[in-house]
């Protein structure tokens, strides 16, 4: 059996600012903008407008790094803005994590919108997100947030810090729900 050097952090405290939805003091800022999005929305022609119209930022990651350990813990701020591509809702790319056997919760802090999540055996949970309300990912289930409001969604987010992110099969797979705006009304399907 391999063994690694177990890495010993120093204690630390980050403030995280709950009005522009960052933690100043991150080392890691992860920008997605909708050029980054594609083949992710239902609409391809509508993102090609969006990106031709200016590239706008979807969504922003604030991490703070720890040794990608087990017995650590990852914590970042997502901040996801609001917008709709045709008549889909704005969204992050989503994920599985690397090491399947690894839970995420989410904290939602400002903002409105929903985790939607699936398993492989096509089951599927859309979770609503607003300010206060946590979210728990099970361990196997991809999951990425949506925002159907007027302001960012806002989420701090824990992991255990080996988990990795595997964003490929999500690519290849796509989730069987989208979150659309129709007739004014938030529609799941």
């Amino acid at each position: 059996m391999e063994t690694h050097e177990f890495k010993n952090v120093e204690p630390f405290g980050l403030m995280i600012d709950l009005t522009t939805g960052q933690m100043p003091g991150a080392t890691n800022h992860l920008v997605r903008r909708a050029s980054d999005m594609k083949g992710h929305y239902a609409d391809a022609a509508a993102l090609d407008r969006l990106i031709a119209a200016g590239d706008p930022v979807h969504y922003e990651v604030f991490e703070y790094p720890v040794p990608e350990q087990d017995g650590h813990l990852m914590y970042c701020i997502s901040k996801l803005l609001p917008g709709l591509v045709g008549e889909e809702f704005w969204m992050t790319k989503g994920h599985y994590h690397s090491v399947a056997e690894t839970a995420e919760i989410y904290l939602c802090l400002q903002g409105k919108g929903y985790m939607i999540m699936k398993l492989n055996d096509g089951r599927c949970d859309a979770q609503p997100m607003e300010r206060g309300r946590m979210i728990y990912v099970p361990p196997h289930w991809a999951h990425r947030s949506i925002n159907t409001g007027s302001e960012p969604l806002v989420s701090f987010c824990v992991y255990p810090a080996h988990a990795g992110h595997n964003y490929g099969d999500i690519v290849t797979e796509g989730f069987p729900q989208r979150v659309f705006r129709r007739n004014g009304r938030e529609v799941i399907a």
